[in-house]
């Protein structure tokens, strides 16, 4: 627990208070925040996820089949029921309002801390990243097109023609376009195809992989210094579903279909990630849910410094119990 904190969690705090300082000290800007955001996941991202998967084998993806059905059961039914739950207990929210609330915090935000919390504890393994790899691409290529259909079908109640009608499956296939989407997808089939990638290659991908963690933990403090903070019970609720309710559905549902014990640790602790940065940028472009959205996020992060030590060292009793 104490390498798990000092190695994981204070780095990570240290990091992102230098960034929000910078924040309010405008040093950086929000502007700013969405650059660094955009190198990290069209270019750092992108690259330690494709050079860390493309370096396992057909024999290690195997293994990882229950990882990817829990994945994508697991977080969706949380997606799902965050958004019923502030739909229809808050009579004030809108389908759309709900449908932020669900992709803040029924959203790890995976891409932006997954390498920074999970390399320091598991180690640089193939095995991360393809944790990091799969629920990158439940929430950007499930949850994030599930999402904006939802909010896009109750604005259009709303207001009737105030949305563009389109394909469903649009949203989708703009998610697959994305290099964070694409880039593990390509790997993961280079290796079914059972081609080996050539140990000189990696060095041209880790020297902008390395800038990942740093960058998107950085960036995400001069976002936090940007948000203004209140308190009230949709914040409260929304931080206890993403950080108490998705890890302990993930645990459950893990150790119900026997994922491998090492596998569903790294899994408990991406579902216990703050909610997704994503989730904020969607809620600002169509002015909705702004304040509860960032607030909630703001919270969450500060719960999740406690609740990563806690999460393994509950998954750990369970393992040893079941």
């Amino acid at each position: 627990m104490e390498h798990i904190l000092l190695y994981a969690i204070v780095p990570i705090v240290v990091v992102m208070l230098a960034g929000y300082i910078s924040g309010k000290k405008n040093i950086f800007t929000g502007q700013d925040a969405k650059k660094f955001n955009k190198v990290v996941l069209d270019y750092a991202l992108p690259a330690a996820l494709f050079v860390s998967i493309v370096q396992s084998t057909r024999e290690d993806l195997a293994k990882d089949l229950k990882l990817t059905l829990v994945s994508l059961i697991g977080i969706m039914a949380c997606f799902m029921l965050v958004y019923f739950v502030f739909k229809y207990c808050f009579k004030k929210n809108t389908g759309a309002d709900a449908a932020v609330s669900a992709l803040i915090s029924g959203s790890p935000t995976i891409g932006f801390l997954g390498f920074a919390v999970l390399e320091p504890i598991f180690g640089t393994t193939p095995a991360v990243a393809l944790v990091v790899a799969i629920v990158g691409i439940v929430v950007n290529a499930v949850g994030i097109p599930v999402g904006l259909s939802l909010m896009n079908a109750s604005l259009e109640k709303q207001q009737p023609g105030s949305t563009k009608k389109q394909s469903a499956w649009k949203p989708v296939i703009h998610a697959l376009e994305q290099p964070v989407a694409w880039a593990p997808i390509l790997a993961v089939i280079l290796v079914l195809c059972g081609l080996k990638w050539p140990d000189w290659a990696s060095p041209s991908f880790d020297l902008i992989a390395k800038a990942n963690a740093s960058m998107a933990v950085f960036s995400a403090g001069i976002t936090l210094s940007a948000i203004k903070f209140s308190v009230n019970w949709q914040v409260i609720l929304g931080s206890i579903m993403k950080m108490l309710l998705m890890p302990l559905v993930i645990l459950v549902f893990g150790l119900l279909v026997h994922m491998d014990p090492f596998n569903l640790k790294m899994l408990v602790v991406a579902a216990a990630l703050p909610p997704a940065f994503s989730g904020i940028i969607i809620a600002d472009e169509y002015d909705t849910y702004v304040a509860t959205g960032t607030s909630s996020l703001t919270l969450s992060v500060i719960v999740f410094i406690g609740a990563c030590p806690l999460w393994i060292w509950l998954t750990d009793m369970a393992l040893k119990m079941f």
